[in-house]
Order: structure tokens, then sequence, then C-alpha cells
């Protein structure tokens, strides 16, 4: 890890203890991802608070942005910063081991309805720090494979400040359940035609794994992480602005369909169905839905959880679920495991009504059918 580009450490204010249990209540070490060659760390998270803030984009102005369904850090808010994720907030994702804020544009329904996801998948990978591609060219001692830098944040996905900008991630929509077709669609029209009545939809999306090592963010949000690409050699890459690989992460988000989703795979703005509330807002030409998926991450992490999954689960490139640390323990999942017979269907929350062009509130369903608003 570069020196001096981290923010300082902060420990946890609460007695960690009773977060770590033995894994699934045995103390189980997870077994070996071979053959993939790379460290998995996974664990569910519950879907947590629906707020049109920003800290990433709007730091310190609430209610700039559209409507943002979070997960993670139950306090987090426009006013959010490393230290105050740090200090405040439980976690909807195992415990407050993880403080770190996780959130996305809100799904709607038919009726202009929030839709909460089912529960939200989050898969960490990255190769292990002794892998060849990890190891600096002609000093050995320079390690090229990094942690999660503290105070470290971004987006991905679909740019909304500069529509010509490239989307990043590979977004897409699947399906799951009785009755659905599995595949990676590539918006909300396309998957629906797959995903009858009581099946889930998804939207996962691939969190970038480069670091230009000397950055925790960028005016844009997204020019100091990278993606890696392919070699002759076949093998994943950074590019040489951002040569350190650190954890990325895959998060799916899954909601349980109904009626209102149209299903017959065309796009009739006029006709009210699911969308993201970033596809439909205030004085902005309607985006097909889905088409503007994106996602912001703001890492918050306890400094010795992170570091217990980084060395076990990724560099011992272990199989690692259920916020299984690798080493026999677990982060207690407090949340994120009991998710049936909650309430899935809301009200949007009232709307500050402070609309600004490229990232403002959502307008939900504001044409025809809309009585349910």
């Amino acid at each position: 890890m570069p020196e001096g580009v981290e923010l300082p450490s902060i420990p946890s204010n609460f007695d960690v203890t009773p977060d770590y249990v033995p894994g699934w209540g045995h103390g189980r070490i997870p077994p070996s991802a071979a053959p993939d060659v790379v460290g998995a760390f996974r664990f569910i998270c519950s879907a947590g608070q629906l707020s049109y803030d920003d800290p990433i984009v709007y730091p310190g102005e609430p209610g700039k942005s559209h409507l943002h369904q979070f997960f993670g850090n139950t306090a987090a808010d426009a006013h959010s910063t490393y230290e105050s994720l740090r200090k405040t907030g439980g976690s909807t994702c195992n415990n407050r081991l993880n403080r770190s804020a996780y959130w996305m544009p809100a799904m709607m329904n038919g009726r202009g309805k929030v839709v909460k996801p089912l529960f939200v998948s989050i898969y960490y990978k990255r190769l292990p720090d002794t892998a060849e591609n990890c190891i600096a060219r002609g000093d050995k001692s320079i390690k090229k494979c990094v942690g999660v830098p503290r105070g470290l944040r971004f987006i991905f996905g679909h740019d909304m400040l500069d529509k010509s900008g490239k989307k990043t991630g590979n977004g897409y929509f699947n399906c799951s359940g009785p009755g659905a077709k599995s595949g990676k669609y590539p918006d909300i029209v396309t998957a629906a035609q797959n995903c009858p009545n009581g099946a889930r939809i998804g939207a996962v999306i691939n969190a970038p794994s480069c670091w230009d090592g000397r950055n925790l963010d960028s005016d844009d949000h997204r020019s100091h992480v990278a993606y890696t690409s392919y070699g002759q050699d076949g093998r994943p890459r950074c590019p040489k602005s951002h040569p350190y690989k650190m954890p990325t992460f895959t998060l799916g988000a899954w909601y349980e369909t109904d009626d209102t989703l149209d299903r017959s795979g065309i796009w009739d703005p006029e006709n009210p169905s699911w969308h993201l509330s970033s596809d439909y807002m205030p004085g902005m030409k309607p985006a097909k839905p889905g088409s503007t998926f994106h996602t912001d991450w703001f890492g918050a992490w306890d400094d010795e959880a992170l570091a217990l999954w980084t060395a076990h689960c990724i560099n011992k490139m272990l199989n690692c679920s259920g916020g299984e640390l690798g080493n026999g323990q677990q982060l207690k999942p407090t949340e994120g495991y009991n998710n049936k017979g909650k309430q899935r269907i809301f009200d949007p929350p009232p709307n500050p009504g402070l609309h600004h062009h490229g990232h403002q509130a959502d307008a939900s369903v504001s044409r025809k059918n809309n009585g349910d608003l």
C-alpha cells in the first residue's frame, strides 16, 4: 500500500467481540476457491434507508439527488464522511464491522411505489498477493495487490454526470426463481420478458478493481479507479496508470416481481412499468428502464475485520461465504439473513423538491395511471 494516501485509522467505537462468532457455529475453515484463481469473500445485505442524498456527488447537500436505496451503514446520508461512517450507524450487511455505505437508484414499480430488494449479495474477490501478477517486475518486494484503502469511494455504472461517458462495471439484469429464464439482460424491459410473477429480477454490477495509488476520490468520482483488461496471455492486468489491484466486489440486488412489471418487451414511456429512479427525472428525457443503472460505494470497514478477510479469504484463496473470515470466525449476521415476510413495497419518501440537472430528485411515475402515488 502506498504510504501517506490512506486516511488515518479510526477504531470501532464499540466492543467488537460479540460481532465475531465461530464460523457457521462450529469454527469452520472455508474450502479452497480452486480451481478459481481468486479468493472470495461473500455476504448478504438487507435493504436500508431510502433518501434523496448522495454523499459522494452532493456532499453536505441533502435532497439534491434522485431517490437512492442504501445498504450497509444505516446512518449514511448527504453529510457522511469516512469519519462519520466509522463512528455512527449500524449495518444491514452482517454487522457494524462493515459500516461501509453502498447505494444505487431505487427500484420503482408500475404504480410509482418503491420496491425494496429481497436481499443484496456482495462478493469481494482478488488474486492472492503471492500471484505472479501481484509482484512488481524487477522488484519482488513491491506488492501490487493491496487491501481496500481507508477512505476510498467511487461510482460505477452509467455516468449520470456525463451522459456521453462510458458505462463501467458491465451492469446487467437477470432473473431467477419459478418460471424464470436466467441471462444477462441489458435493461429491465428485456429482463421482464423472462421474469414471471413471483420470480426475482436482479440488478448485477461489478465494482472497479484497479487503483491509481494516489487518490481516494476524483472530480468525476471515477478516474482514480479502473478496470482490468486481458493481455495476449489471457491474464487480467490493471492499466499502468492504475497499477494497484485491490479487492473488487460484485453487487447483486434482487427484487420479487409483481403484476405491475410490463412483460411485453416493448418500452412505452407513457405506459408505467418497473424502472430505476434515475430513469425518469424531472426536466429530462425518459431513459429506457434500467439503462441508467449505477452504484456508489464509500468504504468504512473496521480495520481488523478488513485485514482478516483480506489475509485469509483473499490471500489464502479461500471460498468464504456468509461473512466468513477464513480463520474459523464469521461476522455475526445480525441483519441480512431473515428477509422473509418483510414489507417490500413502500410509498416514496417526501421529495425535498431540490431538482438539479444531471442527478436530481426522482419524479417517479408522473405519467398516466399514476393515481397510486
